[in-house]
């Protein structure tokens, strides 16, 4: 109980201080990047704390946050995520962590796509559809490399390449667009309370235009020569975590992070995630100077279950928007099972 009120009078405190003090500048730039979808959290630990992340220790998820963090796995491990957003469209991960024996480094492979469900494609003469359905789809793959220089100090890189379709229903062909992008973080962890600071550049890369000549309808149009070309959503985070109270095999974890995206105002972000034991640990965390997410998260993870040779966690999490509903994540990750993820 005193852990939940210290947590909501540090909420309020924040609230009245972004009313007042915080900036909003970079509001006007909302909208301007194209492939959204690299900002949705597929790490499901982070998604419970708010995307204050960047700091935690690693495991497979820091694929999706952090590539740095996965310099201190000792053993591979898969996680498996999947976020449902409104509409219908599903945006699942796949991450893979390989690491280097004998070397405190490691590779990763990281698939995440968003899939819309399929909706009617509609004319000024057939608005009450052509027959003919459409889809869209986008997605990105990227390959990660972390080593530990030192033993506080760890440093990763993903690259990665990312595209998307659309298709043209009773045309043939699709529009298209395709680019690559880089992530790049560094975390450095100290030994006083497992205090970890972290900083990251995720998706830098050059901007991309959607590619295609199909109209639907051809009266009064004129042929297309080119279509708007679109930054990536890139975006700069700092942030930190730390265990202030540990007890046996009860703790507490802190974190939190400032985020600058290229696309919007900088946004602020707070965690809690308190472990009741080796198995059962739930999650916290609010987000400031973010339109549309007023609302708590919060989450849950389970570690203990087997599946065969491997050992199993389960993450769950939960999201309030303002105006798209709830955004619901199930993680799993998979790890052999002499191993922790």
């Amino acid at each position: 109980m005193r852990i939940l009120l210290t947590y909501f009078s540090i909420i309020a405190l924040a609230y009245g201080v972004n009313a007042q003090l915080l900036p909003s500048y970079g509001g006007e730039r909302a909208g301007q990047s194209a492939f959204p979808f690299l900002k949705n959290d597929l790490n499901v630990r982070s998604a419970g704390l708010a995307g204050a992340s960047v700091a935690l220790d690693g495991d497979a998820y820091s694929l999706g946050t952090n590539p740095a963090g996965i310099a201190s796995l000792k053993s591979s491990s898969l996680a498996l995520s999947q976020l449902g957003l409104a509409g219908g469209s599903q945006n699942m991960g796949v991450m893979l962590t390989l690491p280097r024996k004998g070397r405190d480094a490691a590779w990763g492979i990281a698939i995440n796509h968003l899939q819309t469900p399929a909706f009617t494609e509609r004319t000024e003469f057939q608005p009450g559809g052509t027959g003919y359905q459409l889809y869209s789809s986008q997605s990105a793959v990227g390959l990660s490399y972390a080593q530990r220089l030192s033993e506080q100090f760890q440093l990763g890189i993903t690259l990665k390449g990312i595209g998307e379709v659309y298709t043209t229903g009773s045309q043939t062909g699709a529009y298209s667009a395709y680019t690559a992008a880089a992530d790049v973080g560094f975390l450095y962890t100290t030994d006083v309370k497992d205090l970890r600071f972290a900083v990251v550049l995720r998706n830098f890369g050059g901007s991309s235009a959607l590619r295609g000549q199909f109209l639907p309808v051809s009266y009064n149009r004129t042929p297309m020569e080119g279509l708007e070309s679109n930054t990536l959503p890139t975006e700069f985070a700092m942030g930190l975590s730390l265990v202030p109270w540990a007890s046996g095999k009860r703790q507490l974890l802190v974190a939190a992070q400032l985020v600058h995206p290229n696309d919007n105002a900088e946004n602020y972000r707070l965690g809690l995630e308190y472990q009741f034991n080796n198995r059962l640990k739930a999650r916290l965390g609010s987000r400031f100077n973010q339109r549309g997410q007023s609302w708590p998260m919060g989450g849950l993870s389970y570690d203990g279950g087997t599946m065969g040779p491997f050992g199993i966690r389960v993450d769950v999490a939960a999201q309030r928007t303002d105006a798209m509903g709830w955004r619901n994540t199930l993680g799993l990750v998979f790890t052999p099972q002499f191993a922790k993820p």
